[in-house]
C-alpha cells in the first residue's frame, strides 16, 4: 500500500462521494486529514469514521465559492498540522443541482455561473491559498484536482460541467509550471457510482438512455466506485509519484478507449 506517512491533506469536498472516500483512504495510509465541506453534518461524519479507523482528521467549514472561506480554511490547515503537503481538489457540482432544463439552449444563466463558482473558480482559490504553504512543505507538496472524461469529449447536458472540467485539466498544467516544484496533476473519471451521478440522470427525460450512456461504454462493465478513485488519488499524493506532474490521468473504465458500446 502506497503510504501518506505524516502529509498534511486538504481534502474538498470530502462530506460524501468521492472526496469522502479519499479522505478515509488518505487517512488509512497514515496522512493527517483535513475534511472541509458545506455540509457540516455529514463533513463532522467522515471526521469521525477516520477517528473511528484510530486515523487523525479534522473538520473546516468551507464554500470554494468565497475567497475569504478558502484562505481561511487553508491557514487553519496549516496552523492545526504545522502546514500543507497535499491538495485534493474534489468538489465539483453538475448543471442538474440547479436547473431542470439542461441543454446548451435552454441551460440558465445562473445554473452556469453557479457550476463554474465551484468547479473552476473554486479549483483556482484552492489552489492559490493554498500555493504559499505547498511551496514551504519539505514532504513532497502535491496538488491534485478532479477534472472529468466530460472535459476530453462532449456529453449532452453537460455544457457548464464539461467546460469547467476541461478547464480543470489546463489550470493544473499550468499549476504545475508555476508552482514546480510543487507537483499539479488532474484525474478525469467516467461515471462513478455517487450522488452526482444519480442526479444527472433523474434529470434526464430518457433515464433508461443516459444510464445505458453511463455504463455501456465502460470496458470494465461497472460503475466506478469511490475508492477506485480514492486510491488513484493517494498515489498521485505519495512521493512514489515524485516525477509526476502536468498530467492528467483517465480512470474510466477504458471508456475512451473506444467509440462504441456494449450490446443490450
Amino acid at each position: 500500500m502506497t503510504r501518506l506517512d505524516g502529509k498534511v491533506c486538504v481534502v474538498t469536498g470530502s462530506a460524501d462521494g468521492i472526496g469522502k472516500a479519499t479522505a478515509l483512504e488518505m487517512a488509512r495510509r497514515g496522512a493527517r486529514v483535513v475534511v472541509t465541506d458545506i455540509q457540516d453534518e455529514l463533513g463532522h461524519g467522515t471526521v469521525a469514521e477516520i477517528a473511528g479507523e484510530g486515523g487523525t482528521a479534522t473538520y473546516v467549514h468551507c464554500d470554494v465559492r468565497k475567497a475569504e472561506d478558502v484562505e481561511g480554511l487553508m491557514r487553519t490547515a496549516a496552523e492545526t498540522y504545522g502546514g500543507i503537503d497535499v491538495l485534493h481538489n474534489n468538489a465539483g457540482v453538475h448543471e442538474s443541482s440547479f436547473a431542470s432544463e439542461l441543454t446548451i439552449d435552454t441551460l440558465p444563466l445562473d445554473a452556469w455561473e453557479a457550476v463554474y463558482e465551484i468547479n473552476l473558480r473554486g479549483v483556482w482559490y484552492c489552489t492559490r491559498f493554498a500555493a504559499p504553504y505547498l511551496k514551504a512543505s519539505t514532504r513532497g507538496p502535491s496538488i491534485i484536482s478532479a477534472a472529468s472524461t466530460g472535459g476530453h469529449v462532449g456529453y449532452p447536458m453537460c455544457s457548464a460541467y464539461s467546460s469547467t472540467k476541461g478547464g480543470v485539466i489546463l489550470m493544473m498544467k499550468v499549476a504545475a509550471i508555476d508552482l514546480a516544484p510543487v507537483r499539479a496533476n488532474s484525474y478525469s473519471p467516467a461515471s462513478v457510482d455517487t450522488a452526482m451521478i444519480r442526479k444527472y440522470t433523474e434529470a434526464a427525460e430518457d433515464k433508461e438512455a443516459v444510464w445505458r450512456m453511463q455504463t455501456e461504454t465502460h470496458l470494465v462493465r461497472r460503475l466506478g466506485e469511490g475508492v477506485d478513485v480514492a486510491r488513484l488519488v493517494c498515489f498521485l499524493a505519495s512521493d512514489e509519484a515524485s516525477w509526476i506532474t502536468g498530467q492528467d490521468f483517465l480512470i474510466d473504465g477504458g471508456s475512451l478507449a473506444w467509440r462504441g458500446h456494449h450490446p443490450a
